[in-house]
């Protein structure tokens, strides 16, 4: 680990300010990810600023949805009881991602910007041009079986590891953010994260100076009917194969709408648009379950040792939908 200067932000106005006069300043909250990038010298901030001590952590319903603070702990967001009641497929996205010791110390806010867990990423000796733009994509041709099936391109074959993220994105979550000339600004979620493109060094929309403050929630009609399901090669702190999460509105024994994610397919939580179109007005059944989930694997583009993800994955789409409906 390089040597490096360590800060304390009284306020959020402090911390835009230290961004602005410091590009390679990071940010610490909680630090699950960060710190072990800076162990492997993935990544070498040269000032790590302190933020755990905002006025940021508060998670606060109204009655337009929930608003959840950056620097509060996952732990507590997952056992929150409106949470629980409201947006139980958020609370289960959050226990099915790594140890309680981690959920304890991770924050919201560090959740969504966590980094890729792609083992070339990790290791300075590969070529990864998320990490060394140019550098090229050692995962193309290596060791792919926990990559994309969707949304990569030759630059970059990595998923985002989230579970929480994958919840969110499926609640139609919006990130706020407070921007260097003092106002707020909402992100929606699925323009948050970022696919790779001719950029995969970049995995999000927030610009240089900008704070997330809270992700917001809009009130739904999901919780009788949601889901999450996480497919891992093990029970407990593994990522994802795929995961899915799945929520459904009914009226009158039709689908009024669909909200459909999926986990360890893409560069960010991938929204399953077709499916969810397909699923509209229809009768929740088995067979058009499995008609919504076949339409939106159609365009999955396997690499050389993940193609069991295509299968895996519309098999998770069915059960999620099956399991929402059951409630």
């Amino acid at each position: 680990m390089n040597p490096f200067k360590f800060s304390m932000a009284q306020n959020p106005n402090q911390v835009i300010s230290m961004l602005l006069k410091n590009e390679n300043a990071a940010l610490l909250g909680g630090g699950t990810n960060l710190l072990d990038l800076m162990k492997e010298h993935v990544s070498n901030p040269n000032e790590l600023i302190d933020i755990s001590g905002l006025d940021l952590g508060a998670i606060n319903q109204s009655s337009i949805g929930i608003s959840l603070g950056a620097t509060a702990k996952n732990t507590d967001t997952a056992n929150h009881p409106t949470v629980r009641k409201d947006f139980p497929m958020l609370s289960k996205a959050i226990l099915a991602g790594a140890s309680a010791q981690i959920r304890n110390m991770a924050t919201n806010g560090g959740n969504l910007l966590q980094r890729t867990r792609c083992s070339y990423f990790y290791d300075i000796a590969m070529p990864c041009n998320k990490r060394q733009p140019g550098s090229g994509c050692a995962a193309m041709e290596g060791f792919n079986r926990m990559h994309a099936i969707f949304g990569w391109s030759n630059k970059c074959v990595a998923v985002y590891p989230s579970d929480m993220a994958v919840a969110l994105s499926a609640l139609r979550a919006s990130v706020r953010v407070l921007q260097p000339d003092g106002n707020l600004r909402n992100i929606a979620f699925d323009d948050f994260h970022l696919l790779p493109g001719s950029q995969p060094e970049k995995d999000n929309s927030l610009k240089r100076g900008e704070l997330i403050t809270s992700i917001e929630i809009p009130k739904n009609e999901l919780a009788a009917h949601s889901s999450y399901i996480k497919v891992r090669d093990r029970n407990s702190y593994a990522f994802a194969l795929v995961s899915v999460a799945t929520g459904l509105e009914i009226k009158e024994g039709r689908i009024n709408a669909a909200h459909i994610s999926l986990g360890g397919v893409a560069h960010k939580p991938w929204r399953a648009f077709k499916a969810e179109a397909y699923l509209k007005g229809k009768t929740p059944s088995q067979a058009n379950f499995r008609k919504a989930a076949e339409m939106e694997m159609v365009s999955a583009k396997p690499l050389s040792q993940n193609k069991f993800k295509v299968q895996m994955a519309e098999n998770c789409i069915v059960k999620g939908l099956e399991l929402a409906l059951k409630g």
